[in-house]
């Protein structure tokens, strides 16, 4: 048990001396980033599927 608690202290440890953090401002420009591209790749998905659903419904009217 005494390894285990020796391991989480360690961890806190070199987390708070040994790991380099992002800036605040950065990490909040990035987060805007990675909303800004998910969103559009979201739409880009949306517009594909959208348009792959309208051409097989045309098909399937089609071979009927």
């Amino acid at each position: 048990m005494s390894t285990v608690i020796n391991y989480i202290k360690e961890s806190f440890e070199e987390l708070k001396n040994n790991v380099s953090w992002t800036p605040i401002a950065e990490l909040q420009r990035l987060t805007i980033v990675v909303l800004v591209f998910s969103l559009l790749f979201s739409l880009a998905i949306w517009g594909a599927d959208t348009v792959l659903s309208r051409i097989i419904t045309i098909y399937f009217k089609l071979i009927n």
